[in-house]
């Protein structure tokens, strides 16, 4: 796929892609998501707001929704921005406390509506058990390098206290984004 991508910009992201990359599967003739043209209905707005404020993605903006049309599908692509905390100097416990200020830049933020609704039905789903039973898929190849001084496990339980954490406190995400859409709409 890479040595015959016609498209200069993609061909040169993937020059610059080091590591590891998950693909779940390669969407052929998507179209980029325009919100102008495509409407997205308010659940699921608030569902992919929602789980954007969890994970921390700040890309997902109008610029680049990181979202794909396919056989009028919405599909969310490349989280690479996403659980960012783990860039930062500063311990996660304190990131997974932040209310998420980058959300009213999220082009999905005026139709997101039912983010309360959202946040009671997604924190009854996601329990300890399941983020446990997530993490334990990553690879260890994705945790370990020369420069990580941690084990796979210790790097898998990081990001699980994380979320863990940030689910708990989910109305501090909730929040931001409630108080970010209602200075939009």
């Amino acid at each position: 796929f890479g040595r015959t991508e016609p498209d200069e910009e993609i061909q040169d992201l993937l020059r610059a892609s080091t590591g590891l990359n998950l693909a779940l599967h390669y969407l052929s003739r998507a179209i980029t998501f325009d919100p102008l043209v495509t409407t997205v209905d308010a659940r699921l707005a608030s569902q992919i707001v929602w789980l954007d404020g969890l994970i921390m993605n700040v890309d997902r903006t109008a610029r680049n929704t990181n979202m794909l049309m396919w056989h009028r599908e919405l599909w969310l692509i490349d989280h690479g921005a996403a659980l960012y905390f783990h860039h930062s100097d500063q311990p996660w416990q304190a990131q997974a406390l932040r209310p998420f200020a980058p959300v009213k830049d999220h082009v999905l933020l005026p139709q997101a509506s039912e983010l309360d609704a959202v946040d009671a039905a997604f924190r009854q789903l996601l329990t300890v058990d399941r983020i446990q039973a997530i993490v334990q898929l990553i690879p260890d190849g994705w945790l370990t390098s020369e420069s990580v001084e941690v084990s796979a496990e210790e790097q898998r339980q990081g990001y699980a206290r994380f979320l863990e954490a940030r689910l708990a406190s989910s109305e501090i995400f909730v929040n931001a984004a409630t108080d970010a859409r209602k200075a939009l709409v």
